[in-house]
């Protein structure tokens, strides 16, 4: 029992998937074990045929032979919402955060790996993450922050655990991180609604804390600027329903004659839409709205939102191949995968 794995009869074996994988017993073992200097395209093969064949590594011997749980902590860490509002169903209300989870499922479920979803609203709750991978009961984690001054990525960094994190920290730590370029984003959103011919054109920034928010903020004025609008008005929001909608009384009720809404996620763009409506603004023919990141909402929206594609499902699967390869080699150096944006023209804008 080399390979450190068992089946029982009837079962799809190590040789079912060899032989569609086209190659030998032994290379599908070191790949199911994460062993090391397999060819990617080769770990490519052998994970569609574990797919193919329905092949389920047995974990316990697999443990024995690679000390390895295998299994990844995917935490969500960040303030709660308050008492009418609990942290996790404000996680779980978010299409974003479940963009993440499908990116990262996708990714490890042909690797045998699974996903442990921790939730870390307290300083309790995240001493509780490290103890949980210090113990050895995962092998490392995926960690989507909600707030800028979240001690977690720190401490992971302090215990040397490996983790791998959404988003480019506030500070700079060194842990391996995926992020997009939300200010080259910013800007696509800016080109469009100037293209469009807006000339007062507002925006519904997101929590200026957050590092994403601020530097969709500074790329959609600096953008603004070169287009010779120098001036945009904004109202902070919190990238939800409530403070979309709030932002977008605002704005409105300050600049009654604005032709152009860029708002920093998908969320606040359909509360701005519902405000917009209610106060008798047609969309676009006297208002355009551009959101940011090609989320659910963004179909959800009447009319269909034109937005900036931010990347998630790619990106939280980038996250977990780093992760792999950090757990596969503890020396391995930290690294950051910067994906592009693009923009989605509907009908909004």
């Amino acid at each position: 029992m080399s390979d450190g794995l068992t089946r029982a009869a009837g079962s799809p074996t190590l040789e079912d998937v060899a032989r569609v994988a086209g190659v030998s017993r032994a290379t599908v073992s070191r790949v199911i074990n994460g062993v090391r200097n397999v060819d990617p395209a080769i770990q490519e093969k052998v994970r569609r045929a574990v797919a193919v064949t329905g092949y389920v590594p047995n974990q316990a011997a697999r443990s024995l032979v690679t000390r390895r749980a295998g299994a990844v902590a995917l935490v969500v860490s960040g303030a709660g919402g308050g008492a009418d509002e609990p942290f996790p169903s404000r996680v779980f209300a978010d299409p974003f955060f479940g963009r993440v989870a499908s990116g990262i499922v996708g990714f490890l479920r042909p690797a045998g790996v699974h996903p442990i979803l921790m939730f870390a609203e307290t300083d309790h709750d995240r001493a509780e993450v490290v103890t949980y991978l210090r113990q050895g009961k995962a092998d490392g984690a995926v960690l989507v922050s909600t707030h800028a001054g979240d001690p977690l990525p720190e401490l992971l960094v302090e215990a040397a655990l490996p983790a791998v994190l959404f988003a480019r920290p506030p500070e700079p730590i060194p842990i391996s991180y995926v992020d997009v370029k939300h200010r080259e984003g910013a800007a696509l959103a800016a080109a469009h609604l100037v293209a469009r011919g807006c000339r007062r054109v507002v925006t519904i920034a997101g929590p200026l804390a957050v590092s994403a928010a601020q530097d969709r903020l500074a790329g959609f004025r600096d953008a603004m600027a070169v287009h010779g609008q120098p001036y945009i008005p904004c109202a902070e929001g919190a990238f939800t329903l409530g403070s979309g909608e709030a932002a977008m009384e605002e704005l409105l009720a300050a600049h009654p004659d604005l032709d152009g809404v860029f708002a920093a996620n998908d969320v606040m763009a359909q509360a701005a839409l519902r405000v917009l409506g209610e106060h008798g603004r047609r969309v676009p023919d006297d208002v355009a709205v551009v959101g940011f990141d090609d989320s659910s909402a963004a179909l959800a929206c009447r009319p269909p939102l034109t937005t900036v594609r931010h990347p998630v499902e790619d990106m939280a699967a980038e996250m977990a191949r780093l992760l792999l390869a950090h757990i596969e080699q503890p020396d391995l150096p930290v690294t950051s995968v910067i994906f592009d944006p693009a923009l989605v023209v509907r009908e909004s804008a």
